[in-house]
């Protein structure tokens, strides 16, 4: 374990910001001076439970965020400043039903079976004025924007220094776009372990909205900003290990280079993908962007149907080569560490039964949709995400009944706090009923 003080000595780092991620992917910290952190790191940083989103009272007793002080991260832009991931505890034991934990015991799980989990994550994101009510760039209003060198080098500032925070951390950032949205901006960084991911996939959207900040904008990960525009998609790019020899298990072969395990997995993502939606896609918004209509740039680039193809991104999975599956099912509200669980949870689900996932489709299901007969349709809105999550045996087999029982009821009432809430819309086209 890292000798925490000797660390931050030697780094310059005056304070730490001890985190945990809730069940909404809210990220909840404590800024902790340099000299508190050896009782930081032996007791945890002390928080309320019910102040966040955790299924938990007033009544309950204090918990505990425990860093994991080998995944500190040391701020590039602001260098006196550490970030830690933490991991919940309370009463002497772990919080079942906290995010992080939730995915090491999946991960525990996989290992015992033989695999080590690696995964990409590719997390889109607006740019937007500082009061959020347009895009920050008036100039950018092409048709079709993606990869537009003139807009993404007006915003070069912000993602340069994105990329350089990502160069400085050792991340491996290999590419920066411009996306299909006007005001839309990708970054990628090179895969790693699940857990590893889940962490710079925290603080990647952290870093983004403080970089964003310091240039006078506002960044969002939100799945649906602009009703008229391609929407924040968090496409996930997922490959196992074999835990005996380090070898792939996905390559093979089958179609496509792939092997008879990869098809399990991809017949366990597609066969749980309407359980997992509320993980995947887990807001109101979530369900304007995987159920939009035709947007300006002439696609939507996300799924409303649960199929699978060869290197084609019209559809939920896409086989891009033969040591990988990319499910492009989760929006960028996805908690990451929820994320990385429910594609674990999938994919060994599909292993175990020896899932088929039946013939693949090479059609254009944005322009053949219909052709795919006996497609499953992803949920229309967050209710029935929430009802299929509920009905789930997966979910309370991988995940646990007391993750399950905190999950539903927080979502529940997110939709009943949703359903109170009284538009404009509704007015206009009720008032005089």
């Amino acid at each position: 374990m890292t000798d925490i003080g000797t660390k931050a000595k030697e780094l310059g780092i005056r304070y730490f910001l001890v985190s945990y991620t809730d069940l909404f992917g809210v990220v909840r910290s404590k800024l902790v001076p340099a000299a508190a952190m050896p009782d930081m790191v032996e007791e945890g940083a002390g928080f309320a439970g019910f102040a966040s989103h955790l299924d938990m009272t007033p009544a309950h007793p204090d918990m505990f965020a425990v860093p994991d002080v080998d995944c500190m991260v040391q701020l590039p832009w602001k260098p006196e400043v550490g970030w830690i991931p933490g991991d919940l505890h309370m009463d002497g034991g772990p919080v079942d039903h906290a995010p992080r934990l939730v995915l090491k015991r999946l991960l525990k799980r996989a290992e015992e079976a033989g695999y080590q989990v690696m995964a990409g994550v590719e997390p889109e994101f607006f740019l937007l004025s500082a009061d959020a009510t347009e895009l920050s760039d008036p100039g950018d209003i092409r048709a079709k924007p993606c990869y537009d060198q003139q807009a993404l080098m007006r915003r070069f500032d912000v993602i340069s220094g994105i990329c350089d925070c990502m160069l400085e951390m050792g991340w491996g950032p290999y590419q920066n776009d411009h996306e299909d949205a006007n005001g839309q901006f990708e970054m990628n960084w090179s895969y790693s372990d699940a857990l590893t991911t889940a962490d710079r996939h925290t603080f990647f959207k952290f870093m983004v909205k403080s970089l964003a900040e310091q240039h006078g904008y506002r960044a969002t990960f939100m799945p649906k900003p602009m009703p008229s525009l391609t929407g924040n998609g968090c496409h996930v790019h997922l490959s196992m290990l074999n835990v005996r020899d380090g070898g792939s298990i996905m390559t093979g072969d089958g179609e496509l280079g792939l092997s008879s395990l990869a098809y399990n997995i991809i017949g366990g993502v597609l066969n749980n993908a309407r359980d997992l939606a509320l993980i995947t896609n887990p807001v109101i918004n979530s369900y304007k962007r995987i159920n939009a209509p035709r947007t300006t740039s002439g696609a939507t680039w996300s799924p409303n149907s649960v199929t699978y193809g060869g290197n084609n991104r019209t559809h939920m999975i896409r086989i891009p080569g033969d040591d990988r599956i990319e499910v492009r099912l989760a929006d960028g509200a996805a908690n990451p560490y929820l994320l990385q669980a429910a594609m674990i949870a999938a994919a060994l689900d599909g292993i175990e039964r020896n899932s088929d996932p039946g013939k693949r489709l090479d059609i254009d299901m944005y322009a053949e949709g219909h052709l795919a007969e006996g497609a499953p349709k992803l949920p229309l809105n967050m209710l029935d995400a929430l009802r299929q999550f509920e009905g789930s045996s997966l979910a309370k087999e991988y995940f646990g009944d007391e993750f399950c029982t905190a999950y539903a009821k927080l979502k529940l009432e997110e939709w009943n706090a949703y359903m109170r809430h009284f538009s404009s819309w509704e007015k206009e086209n009720a008032l005089d009923v």
